[in-house]
């Protein structure tokens, strides 16, 4: 597949235009090809029920002749104005009454007028129209008002064929002026209501790809209440919605840049700050002694929040390192951080586990990350214990991670993934949860709040199996850009 050029998008060959014109007309032209097939063999049915007409009246003259018999020259004006070589009259009786000049030529194709379905009609007159010569044709028909008699009409099929062919040139032409008047009509009424709107969403499209930031491209408002109105408002509104995004981007790109040039001198205000406060703790006196563990407190805030900071900025663009890892390995080192004093996570003190052997395909110490998060959010809310419970669901592995906890506040909820603003508890940073989320999304799954209440919390991480994971291990690469670029 050729790639799509952004810069300069290929011109429009056949426009939208274009091809509901040529449609149009072929749908016109269809539709009157539908009705030709029925009107033609109608139009053979009214030609031969014309020349049995004439011929029943030439049998009606030769039936008042009181002399016993028509002069010659009568009867061949009344053959002639019937069109016909013969004419014959046969009663039930068995008497046969003929009109005829010379001996009448042999006859080639017989048709009977009498109980004829409309696919008959439609296939003689097709048969009529593909002969390339003249057949002599008998026509015969019941005598109208005597039904008990029949009439047979010997003819020539060439005058009929050439009436036909006008007619269908008249049928032809007549149909190409209507195709043509109802395809102008279409076209222009699409042109104004569907293709002209279309084309102003196109265009805003392009110019919003080009420059997002230009407000002159936001599409017009309008009163349509059809889809193409509905298209227009929600486009107008996502421009609006996606320039407010690109702003706050431009925000936190600027903050990241200023975190980043402040690194290196915050981390020596910090280190100097260290050296000061173990200088402090030496003392003995009771009042520094007092203060020392608040100096010391503010301080690993301080350094906490530097460190998620820089890390919630540069950590998107590294690249995972999988590995094959059982959850029960992650349940182990989540266990082991638990239970070593300088891990403990405030009032958690220990973990349970089920599904342990369910194998994932993860970067292990990513993911510790994510379940380390999670620990600490329950600790500060007050758990003492954190369950770990893996079931595998079809091509995923669901892992609920869940604490008896006071549970997160309402208003909270909503903002719970947002960096900078997801802390529920004083002195957070709000970037736990926001990093945990973007390492799932970089293996493939998702983090989302399953369930909180008095009772605790329960966050639900999806990750694919390993053979899933492995099966999209080609577009890793694709993955952690795109993950790179939503931070």
């Amino acid at each position: 597949m050729m790639p799509y050029d952004h810069a300069s998008p290929p011109a429009v060959r056949f426009g939208l235009s274009a091809r509901l014109l040529g449609l149009t007309i072929v749908f016109v032209m269809l539709a009157e090809v539908l009705i030709y097939v029925p009107s033609i063999s109608r139009f053979r049915e009214v030609y031969l029920a014309d020349q049995l007409e004439k011929a029943n009246i030439a049998v009606l003259a030769a039936r008042a002749n009181t002399e016993g018999g028509l002069a010659e020259a009568l009867a061949m004006d009344l053959l002639f104005h019937a069109g016909a070589y013969a004419i014959v009259l046969k009663s039930p009786d068995g008497r046969v009454q003929m009109l005829s000049g010379d001996m009448p030529p042999a006859i080639d194709v017989t048709f009977d007028m009498r109980g004829r379905t409309l696919m008959d009609m439609i296939s003689e007159a097709f048969a009529t129209l593909a002969q390339p010569r003249n057949r002599i044709m008998r026509v015969v028909a019941a005598v109208p008002g005597e039904e008990d008699r029949t009439i047979e009409v010997v003819l020539d099929e060439t005058p009929l064929r050439e009436r036909m062919y006008g007619y269908s040139a008249r049928i032809l032409s007549l149909s190409i002026v209507i195709s043509l008047i109802a395809a102008g009509l279409v076209y222009f009424s699409l042109q104004w209501l569907m293709v002209r709107p279309i084309r102003i969403i196109t265009d805003c499209i392009m110019g919003f790809r080009r420059d997002p930031e230009d407000e002159a491209l936001t599409l017009p408002p309008t009163r349509r209440t059809d889809e193409i109105g509905i298209a227009q408002r929600e486009l107008a509104a996502m421009q609006t919605d996606l320039r407010a995004a690109l702003r706050q981007r431009t925000h936190l790109a600027a903050l990241g840049a200023a975190v980043a040039r402040i690194n290196h001198d915050l981390r020596n205000t910090l280190a100097t700050a260290v050296l000061a406060s173990d200088r402090l703790a030496a003392i003995d006196d009771p009042e520094v002694k007092q203060v020392t563990p608040r100096l010391f407190n503010a301080i690993d805030r301080a350094v906490t929040l530097c460190t998620q900071t820089l890390r919630f900025v540069h950590d998107p663009s590294q690249t995972l390192e999988r590995a094959a890892v059982s959850v029960g390995d992650l349940f182990a080192d989540v266990q082991a951080a638990i239970e070593a004093p300088e891990g403990r996570s405030g009032s958690l003190q220990r973990v349970t586990g089920s599904g342990l052997d369910l194998i994932i395909d993860v970067d292990r110490d990513q993911m510790f990350r994510v379940f380390s998060n999670l620990a600490l959010n329950a600790g500060h809310a007050g758990a003492r214990t954190l369950a770990i419970v893996a079931v595998q669901q079809d091509s995923r592995v669901v892992i609920d991670v869940t604490d008896d906890g006071s549970g997160i506040a309402e208003d909270a909820r909503a903002r719970l993934f947002r960096p900078f603003e997801g802390a529920s508890r004083q002195g957070g940073t709000g970037l736990g949860l926001p990093i945990a989320r973007e390492i799932v999304h970089a293996h493939g799954g998702d983090l989302s709040l399953a369930a909180t209440g008095p009772q605790g919390t329960t966050f639900r991480i999806v990750l694919p199996t390993r053979e899933r994971s492995m099966a999209g291990a080609r577009g890793e690469a694709a993955q952690t850009k795109r993950v790179a670029q939503r931070s």
